[in-house]
């Protein structure tokens, strides 16, 4: 994770109010754009924030300047993504305007951006707890590899993925901050065990072979993992279905509690 950088993630494009403007002015980009907050600007220089709950019950011509923070707190285009996560967490604020060191706005991160750059963070101890996992089970000591695998050569264990994710996955590989698959070589096989997102991706951008902690069972048993394949008849990556964002289950278990009266 120290590789990522919020230059990675966050938004380049920025809709912004400019300090010599109005409520009228922003409630007109509220409209227009369905955000809820935008940095306040002065030329090229950040100068404050103002959101939606700064413009309740304030005349239509009241100045930005009257009613936006002055109390930012920005981010650096080169801190880690890890640490933007605790000050976006930590405060309690929502989006975090980037800045250079003029206090020129870059862009902007959001937690959006932020939880999407942690969905399937592959660690060194997920791996290993992994590995402990498979000798508690079958009284085994699997070998590690790091390698790259071909990815046309995967049988995965999961049998659905989802389009947002598969998006991001694909956005991380070009830029080069992938993390690796987990992968269990077998005898004559090699089964996906985390990063389905990411060999899809992959897939889906005509890259064959992907950096892997590679684990080598050798001995002569059959995996919960392979039972679980077998049984949803998964063989290849072209056998796992891609859903859209709408069918995620986050989705639908908000859409239920929202219409509850």
């Amino acid at each position: 994770m120290d590789k990522k950088k919020v230059r990675d993630y966050m938004t380049y494009d920025v809709v912004t109010v400019d300090v010599h403007g109005t409520v009228r002015d922003v409630m007109d980009l509220i409209r227009k754009t369905g955000h809820d907050g935008f940095p306040v600007v002065n030329g090229k220089e950040v100068v404050g924030y103002i959101a939606a709950r700064d413009l309740l019950f304030r005349p239509p011509e009241t100045p930005v300047e009257e009613m936006m923070s002055r109390h930012l707190i920005v981010a650096d285009p080169d801190m880690s993504i890890n640490d933007a996560a605790r000050v976006i967490f930590r405060s309690g604020i929502q989006k975090l305007p980037v800045v250079d060191q003029e206090n020129c706005l870059l862009g902007i991160i959001s937690n959006t951006d932020v939880i999407r750059s942690q969905i399937e963070h592959v660690s060194p101890e997920k791996v290993f707890t992994f590995m402990a996992t498979l000798n508690k089970l079958h009284g085994i000591n699997p070998e590690l590899k790091r390698e790259a695998v071909e990815i046309d050569q995967l049988i995965p264990t999961q049998s659905r993925i989802y389009e947002d994710e598969l998006e991001g996955r694909m956005y991380e590989i070009r830029k080069g901050l992938a993390e690796p698959l987990i992968v269990i070589r077998r005898p004559g096989k090699l089964i996906l065990v985390d990063g389905h997102h990411r060999a899809i991706a992959a897939k889906k951008l005509g890259i064959r072979v992907l950096d892997s902690y590679v684990i080598e069972v050798n001995e002569d048993i059959e995996l919960g993992l392979e039972r679980t394949a077998r049984a949803m008849k998964l063989h290849s990556l072209d056998d796992i279905q891609v859903l859209d964002y709408a069918r995620h289950p986050l989705v639908a278990i908000t859409h239920r509690l929202v219409r509850r009266p």
